[in-house]
């Protein structure tokens, strides 16, 4: 790991353990009870978390490694914009995606919005956490649907509940930046 890498995933480690990391009684979207959440929107979605998130995503993946970067909206959203602002500035750009839940109801009724996606592509999925890995899933689906397939997803925090193991059985690697464990010291 590089000197560079490791100081930004201990500064963005700083921000979420003050910023996003609770230790109280929570249902999670999978609708399991939990002792503990992550609301990494209230990092992601900060300039400093915005630009260190991508700044390792980027850094972890190499930009020459892949051509696009994308995943479910609302957890996507803000780091494939700082990844593509970022990524602006190397010599090989990486375009980005949002997947919707649903295709929308009017207009050319997409469900993926930005870049036209192309089956050769070299295609990473991105949520900010991961628990069950039921986002990813629904995401590969609808890539799936139209012939593309991820090279392996990336999370900022892996909750160590299932996700690695659920996309495992789809060959899909899971990589994070953090786990749970790296909180719950």
């Amino acid at each position: 790991m590089s000197d560079s890498l490791s100081k930004n995933k201990k500064k963005l480690h700083q921000i979420l353990l003050k910023e996003a990391f609770f230790k109280e009684k929570i249902t999670l979207s999978s609708g399991k009870e939990s002792d503990y959440y992550f609301d990494a929107r209230r990092v992601t979605l900060s300039p400093a978390g915005a630009y260190l998130c991508a700044e390792i995503i980027l850094e972890m993946v190499g930009p020459d490694k892949i051509d696009t970067i994308g995943g479910p909206t609302l957890g996507a959203d803000p780091i494939v914009g700082a990844i593509a602002a970022l990524s602006y500035q190397t010599p090989k750009p990486v375009n980005t995606f949002i997947i919707r839940k649903a295709p929308k109801p009017y207009g050319k009724q997409q469900q993926i919005e930005g870049p036209l996606l192309n089956p050769n592509s070299r295609i990473i999925l991105f949520d900010d956490v991961a628990t069950t890995g039921k986002a990813f899933l629904q995401s590969m689906d609808v890539l799936k649907a139209m012939g593309l397939a991820p090279v392996y997803a990336v999370c900022i925090i892996d909750r160590q509940e299932g996700a690695r193991e659920a996309l495992a059985k789809v060959n899909c690697r899971l990589i994070s930046i953090f786990t749970s464990a790296d909180f719950l010291k």
